[in-house]
């Protein structure tokens, strides 16, 4: 859990930091969003023990992290706005380092590399890495030792659509356990359909809170927009079998029509979320209720048949197609 009562952080004579009351339960995710600026660094100083409170109390997982600080880096897991990672070592030697801080075993270092899709990157140089995947690499270190509390800064930053997709799944998955995850971001781009709550943060204060799923029928349309030359067609996300990504373009695909769309793949995600649709792979959005087959070529490729006449095949990653068996239980 993590809880904040009647916090207030005065630095020279200004009330920088004035918050009644937040409390990120175990299982939930949520997101103190405001432009960056004092009063934010400041909240994140506190959250992380480096500054005292001028009123009031910080607890997570238990523990006042300004003074129990050894609990705290046991139980509590930080990604930061910047990765800073060992450039010239490779990840399995990054998390492997962490594991030696943490007193683990240089299995967990492998087994977080698999959880952050790096398995296949283990011995490259991380200063070769792109930008997504040194994200997730920097993700894989702040879970490395199964916090059961998660403060992350900004954690889609630098991040492209299959890493977005990628670590919010992995959030979900440790809310899911048991895990309390609050994030402190400069927007809610990619947020909506990840958090049970949205705080706006402005000069330290909280001014707003809401629960997306209380206004996902007013944000989310009933039909997807596809611009064409002359009109805009309106689909019913019924009759889309799936969703493509081709050249930075997200195409809605449906029985008869193949039709561009404004929307950016992630977007498209959040919007049709509770319409069926799962992401298969890093360029698809599939839906569900137009799959009729898993098939198994090898241990690790896989792919969906569709039951359209051209029986087609979508593409189902690894890691998609464990979180597929999972969620429909086969």
């Amino acid at each position: 859990m993590i809880e904040l009562k009647e916090l207030q952080k005065v630095i020279e004579q200004n009330l920088v930091v004035d918050i009644e009351a937040l409390t990120v339960r175990a299982g939930e995710i949520a997101a103190l969003v405001g432009p960056a600026g004092r009063g934010q660094a400041t909240l994140l100083e506190l959250l992380l023990g480096r500054s005292r409170p001028t009123v009031g109390s910080v607890r997570i997982a238990g523990s006042d992290p300004f003074v129990d600080r050894e609990q705290f880096s046991h139980q509590v897991g930080v990604l930061f706005a910047e990765n800073s990672l060992y450039e010239r070592r490779s990840p399995l030697a990054n998390l492997a380092f962490y594991c030696q801080l943490h007193g683990l075993p240089k299995s967990r270092a492998e087994d977080a590399l698999m959880q952050v899709g790096l398995a296949d990157h283990a011995n490259a140089r991380t200063e070769k890495l792109s930008p997504g995947l040194a994200r997730r690499l920097a993700f894989g270190r702040a879970i490395l030792h199964d916090p059961v509390a998660l403060l992350l800064v900004d954690p889609f930053a630098r991040c492209d659509e299959a890493s977005i997709s990628l670590l919010s799944r992995l959030m979900r998955k440790l809310a899911e356990d048991g895990a309390a995850l609050l994030i402190l971001a400069g927007d809610a781009t990619n947020l909506h359909a990840l958090c049970d709550v949205i705080y706006t943060l402005s000069q330290g204060r909280i001014v707003k809170a809401h629960k997306p799923e209380e206004d996902q029928d007013v944000q989310l349309p009933f039909k997807i927009p596809a611009r064409l030359e002359d009109k805009v067609a309106l689909v019913n996300p019924a009759d889309i079998l799936y969703v493509e990504a081709d050249r930075g373009r997200a195409f809605l695909k449906t029985a008869s029509d193949r039709l561009p769309t404004q929307f950016t793949l992630t977007e498209l995600e959040e919007r049709l979320s509770r319409s069926g649709f799962f992401r298969a792979h890093r360029g698809y959005l599939v839906n569900l209720q137009h799959v009729k087959e898993v098939i198994p070529y090898t241990r690790n490729s896989f792919s969906l048949r569709l039951n359209d006449a051209a029986n087609t095949e979508i593409p189902l990653s690894k890691s998609a197609a464990a979180e597929l068996r999972e969620l429909l239980g086969y």
